[in-house]
């Protein structure tokens, strides 16, 4: 009888220290996995540059035989837009040449959707296709006249970004950081055909614009 109590005792102390794990418990740790915070940029950019304007147009009608008349003019432009996404974004800009007694002035305003690729993270291509008001006023000290034209008008460009990715967040737009998306300064460059072979003087006007943009 002893004996087999013996026994008993043994094998229950021996199943008590299999199921308490021996004498060091060990507690599981539950991993801290840290919360990252969501960043809701501003899908919105201003910009101010200077532009270069060419005009050429035919000779004047005293002298048939002579060489077409052109004009070289700078002057400022202000841009604005919003990125509906990587793809498409919408831009409006108004520009004018500088010079209230030069040859030719341009004045522009224009409401463009804007079609964009991201070739690489920090350049951004770019086309505006829309529509545009273009005047333009001439004036040699002889005889003076002027053209305006409202409807189609295009562009193209390319937008660098200068800004560095230096948050600890995680953007809601998956294109942030890439092209002139992300928040600071970058700068753009473009060119824009505004008149083309217009009115009774053939009358042709392209710019071409550069400057900063500060993306919110």
């Amino acid at each position: 009888m002893k004996h087999l109590i013996s026994k008993l005792l043994v094998t229950t102390l021996v199943v008590v220290n299999i199921n308490a794990g021996g004498k060091n418990t060990i507690s599981p740790v539950t991993p801290i996995v840290p919360i990252i915070p969501k960043i809701n940029p501003i899908p919105f950019y201003i910009g101010v540059g200077l532009i270069a304007a060419n005009i050429e147009r035919d000779p004047c009608p005293c002298k048939p035989d002579g060489e077409d008349i052109k004009d070289h003019r700078y002057g400022a432009v202000f841009r604005a837009g919003w990125d509906y996404n990587q793809y498409v974004g919408l831009e409006a800009r108004a520009l004018k040449t500088f010079g209230s007694s030069a040859f030719s002035e341009t004045t522009h305003y224009g409401v463009y959707v804007k079609p964009q690729y991201h070739v690489v993270d920090s350049v951004n291509v770019y086309a505006l296709l829309g529509y545009g008001k273009t005047e333009v006023d001439m004036d040699n000290g002889i005889m003076s006249c002027s053209k305006s034209k409202s409807g189609f008008a295009y562009g193209l460009g390319f937008e660098y970004d200068f800004s560095k990715e230096n948050s600890q967040g995680e953007y809601t737009r998956v294109f942030d950081n890439q092209g002139d998306q992300e928040e600071g300064w970058g700068l753009w460059v473009d060119y824009q055909r505004l008149l083309h072979n217009e009115g009774s003087m053939h009358l042709d006007n392209d710019i071409v614009t550069a400057g900063i943009t500060y993306d919110f």
